[in-house]
Parts: structure tokens; sequence; C-alpha cells
């Protein structure tokens, strides 16, 4: 079965078409990028297996147009990969928020649509566009089955002292004000895989996750069930980001917002998109960036990476006190795959712990999956490659079968 994966933003379609000989055998035909829909011209990147990278532009109207680009490429006489859209058996959608209705990823029909347009008010910046995706593969492809998989789902087994706030509780009843975290998907594969790494079982392991990005968030995964996790009713809460302030005192957002006069959507922009690592050091939010200017004696830089480093170490010993300590600590996304100087940083001082990081197999090593504590370490230090769209991919094959 060829699976299309498709994950939509405001302005942007990722996609990947993924085919499934079984679960655990996959073959990835195709991945690319739509950009700048709804502009003057939209860009495609496209990589079809075997060929070479294709970057085309042309006006794009919106998601559907978007879509159907993607489709013409995918059937491409030269760049394509299948003959005819019919190939495609299923269509699996990355949806950011699916509040505490979907605890596990779903076919879609017309009942889960409905609750999908419930979910918008917890994630109006993602959810509509994620919406747009299925609505515009029902017009294109009618006859497809699709399925919705949740960045919020693997976090639906936190403990309700977990992912509750501290504010009238008419909040939770009449708006569903919670914790929810993010990164549902990805903390899910990666616990599962380190296990498979380590030979430990799921169901008795104790493991803190890392998903350090642009956007990072960590989660404490005890026994195979998430417990507690760094991100909270929306992606801005927890550890410092490229331009998410992370955890940050009401006062501050309180005051910075009657100081400068801000609205809601002003406020949500700054702290969304102008704060983080970028908003602290003026340089940058990409950590290649970040390291250059350290080194270069930028101090302001150097407090972005500190602040950064201080907060993942700070949340590792809080998710091993909440599970009574940890088997597994491992390292995912862009950074965690591959900033071994973040990854050594962040393991110095946890000794007490049981950390114990074999330094010449972690240095110089990106994206490869590895074991990188040393032998006599008792927590096992990994890192794990993530594969979200495989993730995608394999729920769908697994609900359409």
């Amino acid at each position: 079965m060829k699976v299309l994966v498709l994950n939509c933003g405001s302005s942007s379609i990722k996609y990947q078409l993924i085919e499934m000989k079984s679960e655990e055998e996959t073959d990835l035909l195709a991945k690319g990028l739509v950009e700048r829909i709804g502009l003057d011209h939209a860009d495609l990147t496209h990589q079809a297996k075997g060929k070479d990278k294709l970057k085309v532009s042309k006006p794009v109207a919106d998601h559907a147009e978007g879509i159907n680009w993607v489709l013409e490429y995918l059937v491409h006489p030269q760049h394509g990969v299948i003959k005819d859209v019919a190939e495609i058996g299923a269509v699996g959608h990355r949806v950011a928020h699916g509040g505490e209705k979907f605890k596990e990823s779903v076919l879609v029909n017309a009942e889960v649509m409905a609750d999908l347009e419930a979910c918008v008010p917890l994630a109006p910046l993602h959810n509509p566009a994620n919406l747009k995706g299925i609505t515009s593969m029902q017009a294109l492809l009618p006859d497809v089955p699709q399925c919705a998989v949740f960045d919020t789902s693997f976090h639906q087994t936190m403990p309700d002292y977990a992912y509750m706030y501290g504010i009238p509780y008419e909040y939770y009843e009449k708006k569903r004000m919670r914790r929810y975290g993010f990164h549902g998907t990805s903390h899910r594969f990666v616990a599962q895989k380190a296990c498979r790494m380590t030979g430990m079982d799921i169901n008795k392991t104790r493991i803190i996750s890392c998903h350090l990005g642009n956007g990072a968030s960590i989660a404490a995964v005890q026994n195979g069930k998430s417990v507690d996790t760094s991100m909270g009713y929306t992606p801005v809460e927890g550890l410092l980001m490229g331009t998410r302030t992370g955890d940050l005192d009401l006062g501050v957002v309180l005051t910075i917002m009657q100081d400068e006069h801000l609205t809601p959507d002003q406020a949500t922009a700054l702290f969304n998109k102008k704060s983080g690592m970028q908003g602290v050091s003026g340089v940058s939010s990409d950590m290649r960036d970040l390291w250059a200017a350290a080194e270069s004696g930028n101090d302001r830089a150097r407090l972005a990476l500190d602040m950064f480093i201080y907060r993942v170490k700070k949340y590792i010993g809080a998710y091993a006190a909440a599970m009574g300590g940890a088997d597994i600590i491992l390292f995912t996304g862009g950074i965690g795959e591959n900033d071994f100087h973040v990854r050594a940083r962040v393991c110095e001082g946890l000794e007490f712990m049981g950390v114990s990081l074999d330094k010449k197999i972690n240095d110089g090593l990106r994206g490869e999956d590895t074991v990188i504590s040393a032998a006599d370490s008792k927590v096992k230090v990994l890192l794990v490659s993530t594969d979200e769209e495989k993730v995608i991919a394999t729920d769908t094959y697994r609900l359409i079968r």
C-alpha cells in the first residue's frame, strides 16, 4: 500500500509518499515541500527516489491547488514515482491538536470531521491548516481513505495532577484549558525505538525523551505511557526554543502587554515568533549560528545557549524525580540528533543520577542511532533519530488494514 503523508501548515504543505510493504518494512518513494501558498508565487521542492531534486514556482491560491500540484509531480513522467494517483491507497494527515477527544489515530469520517472542527479553538494557528489538507484531499481523491494522526494523543495518558493548571476549575470545564503536550508522534516513536536498541521492555522502562529542535519538548515516558511533558496548552510552554519563550512568569506577559499596548494577537506573535534564543541572542534561532557567534565572543549568544542547555537539564532532573529515576535518556530532533556539544553539556553534572557519557562516541556524532553512554553507565543515553512521517504512514496502514 502506498500512503501519502501530508503535514499542512498555514501556507505550506510537507509531503512524503511511502510504500508500506508491512508495518516494519517501508520504502520512501518521494518527499517534498510546497511553500508560500496564497502569495504571489509558491515554491515546490520535490525529491523522488533515485532522481535529482527539483524546485519549481508558480502561483498557488490555496491548499487544494497546492496538493493537486504535489499529485501532478508524483505522476510526472520524468520526476514522478507512480503512473496514476489511483496507486495511492490512503492519506495520513498530521493534525496538531486532538484535544481530549482523540487518544489515538483515527479514520476520518463525518463524525471525526465535526470533532476536529470543535478542536480548532485549541490550536487556531495549526488545526485549520490541517483541516484544509483533509478537505482538499476529500475533493481531489474522494474514494481514498484518510487518517488523522495527532501530536497530542500520546500525552493523553498523563494523570490529572500533571495536566491541570492552577486556575479556576471552570476554565477546564468550559474551555478544556489544561496541559496537552505536543511532539507526541515523535516521543512515541523514539521511546519504542530506544527500547529496541537497548533490549529493554518498554512496559518496564522509565524514559526521558528530549525532542530538541527549533521547537523543543521533553516527555517523561513511564512503562510505555506519557506521564508528563514540557509543552502545555500550547507549544509555547516548557523549554527555551528557537523563537518561543518557553516557561515564563505571567506577570512578564501582562506587564509587556500593558506597557507596549499589545493586542492578544501581537503578544502571541511576540512570545512565539520573536522570543526564545532568537530574542535573547539577537543573532539567530539556529544553533549553528549561535555556536559560531558565541565562539567569536558574542556574550548574548553564549547566554542563549546556556539558557537552553540549563532548561533541558532541569527538566531531565524533574522528570527523573517524577518517575523515581530514569533508565534511558534519549536525544532526538534536529538539535538532539546533530548537536553533540548540546548532548555533552546537558549530560554534564548528571553523574549523581547514574549518567556517564562516552565522550569519544558522542563527539562528532550526527544523525546515527547510537548508545552514547559509557558501558558502566547506570542510565543508558542514546541518540535516536525520529521519523514522524513513518509513524503517520504506519498508523494509517494499520487503520486501513
